[in-house]
């Protein structure tokens, strides 16, 4: 039988701004800190008060982790006192690693995520590095669903804050609920039900597949053998944790 994500302990993680319909503070999970890092949907799409209620949580930086083909143009004004920085995740010029994946059901799915990793260890790095310089502050980090690329950079952050891979799994997992009105709001209806299809026809799950990348990743070894520095996970971890920066 397959696993199934257990219920979310941490129900105070889910965020509402309005606009956006896949947000949960990473607090909570671990030793993560509460308002340090809130993963996303696509924050173009917030409206006015959906910016207030992210300002009003403590976020100050926004990273973006789309290509820049997927951008677009914001509802509504990003307030001062935010910053955004772009920095493209998935490298999808790299047509050799992509295509076989855009052809297959993996797609979308947790089981691109170790493949992605070895492939890519520079751009995992990069946004490591991103996420530890950006100013004081929380700090919002999106895709488009808030699903995969959003949940590698997940993974990372929660691994470094001591995340059971339970636990990791299962923040990955509620991201399926929400696909329904992202994938709406994208223009992708369909995408949704077709990969919830997909995961019964192959017996898994999004929660078992996670599951399994999360018990072989440590954030802080991966990091070390893809050349970040020492003290830049240190100030990394620190920043999730809430931790002074020894």
């Amino acid at each position: 039988m397959t696993a199934a994500a257990p219920p979310d302990p941490h129900t105070r993680r889910h965020l509402t701004w309005d606009g956006c319909f896949n947000v949960r503070d990473l607090g909570g999970l671990g030793r993560h800190a509460p308002g340090a890092f809130v993963r996303a949907d696509s924050v173009e799409k917030l409206t006015a008060v959906g910016w207030a209620a992210a300002h009003a949580h403590g976020v100050r930086t926004v990273l973006d982790l789309r290509n820049d083909d997927e951008q677009g143009a914001d509802a509504a004004p990003r307030p001062d006192g935010i910053t955004t920085v772009r920095l493209p995740l998935d490298g999808i010029e790299d047509t050799a690693f992509w295509e076989p994946w855009f052809t297959d059901w993996r797609w979308g799915t947790p089981l691109h995520y170790r493949p992605f990793l070895d492939h890519f260890p520079e751009r995992v790095a990069a946004t490591a590095e991103a996420l530890a310089a950006a100013a004081p502050g929380g700090v919002a980090f999106h895709c488009a669903a808030g699903r995969d690329r959003t949940g590698l950079v997940s993974l990372l952050l929660l691994s470094l804050a001591g995340a059971t891979p339970e636990e990791i799994a299962a923040d990955y997992a509620l991201s399926e609920t929400r696909m329904t009105p992202v994938f709406t709001a994208l223009g992708r209806a369909e995408e949704a039900a077709q990969l919830a299809a997909a995961y019964r026809s192959h017996a898994t799950s999004p929660y078992a597949e996670m599951l399994k990348v999360a018990r072989r990743f440590d954030g802080a070894a991966y990091l070390a053998a893809a050349g970040v520095p020492g003290t830049t996970v240190a100030a990394l971890r620190a920043r999730a944790t809430g931790q002074p920066r020894g």
